[in-house]
């Protein structure tokens, strides 16, 4: 056999032992789990981010076109809360990408493909206590970016009145519509900032970019949030289906140890049969 021939079968040889591995490689990869975690990542990612700026232009707007200042102090105001959801933020940031990550270990470790590299494994209480402790938080989450979703749309909802208020202006010459933050419990009812139509300040907000791109930047939060709670409900009917692969297996273990307790048995009977009958013979 020439030097050519022989590298020839052992390229072959190489690239199909390679082509196997990767195969089943592929085959472990929890393809379900997968997609619900770049549906989170996506949600969670344009929901922070997204949410982030339109907090940061929703202070610049107060401050500029309704000469809104902050309180000196200890003083809980507007500005103090829109602080507080941007730490809130941060922290729905980092928590979902770890739990993001957890979720998708335990999809790896659920996947009937790692029996198949990493041998026959035993299904312990601990797993399906892990499984049923990840259903439940998952379920818990879902409801909280629920309830984060009907919260980012009272934003939403407050930029479409003032945007709806701005082009009435423009359609509809001389009119004189206000708006008062009193009426979204932005300020006390002692305090006035009102905004009307007439002003200086309104017709500035109206014309910046800042006013629209901080209403599209809430949309897209919004946007972000209900991809996180669609995200969840593929958690739970992944994580759901994983929960029955393990009881099912935990079920078959059982039968198998059984089933070989039986066989052994059966074995030791007979052997013991065999030896009284060889012993009764001789």
């Amino acid at each position: 056999m020439d030097q050519s021939s022989f590298l020839s079968k052992v390229k072959t040889i190489v690239g199909s032992r390679c082509f196997e591995c990767c195969i089943k490689c592929l085959g472990g990869i929890p393809y379900a789990s997968l997609i619900a975690t770049i549906l989170l990542y996506a949600g969670v990612a344009l929901f922070c981010g997204c949410g982030h700026e339109a907090l940061s232009g929703t202070v610049n707007i107060l401050q500029t076109y309704f000469e809104m200042a902050r309180t000196a102090g200890d003083t809980l105001d507007v500005f103090t809360m829109i602080d507080i959801f941007k730490y809130v933020i941060y922290g729905i940031a980092a928590a979902f990408f770890v739990y993001g990550i957890l979720l998708m270990v335990e999809g790896f470790f659920t996947t009937g493909a790692i029996k198949d590299l990493y041998g026959d494994f035993k299904i312990t209480t601990c797993g399906r206590c892990v499984s049923a402790w990840f259903i439940m938080l998952t379920y818990l989450f879902m409801l909280a970016w629920l309830g984060v979703t009907a919260f980012t749309s009272l934003p939403v909802y407050m930029y479409f009145n003032l945007w709806t208020i701005c082009r009435n202006t423009t359609l509809v010459e001389g009119a004189n519509l206000c708006l008062d933050l009193r009426q979204f419990g932005i300020v006390t009812i002692g305090e006035e900032k009102k905004i009307c139509t007439v002003s200086e300040n309104f017709l500035r907000m109206c014309e910046s970019t800042e006013l629209n791109m901080t209403f599209h930047l809430f949309i897209v939060a919004l946007a972000g949030a209900g991809a996180a709670v669609i995200a969840m409900v593929h958690y739970l009917m992944v994580l759901s289906a994983n929960w029955a692969y393990v009881k099912d297996a935990c079920r078959m273990q059982k039968y198998e140890d059984i089933k070989s307790k039986e066989e052994q048995e059966l074995h030791d009977i007979h052997s013991t049969r065999s030896k009284e009958r060889l012993n009764a013979y001789t």
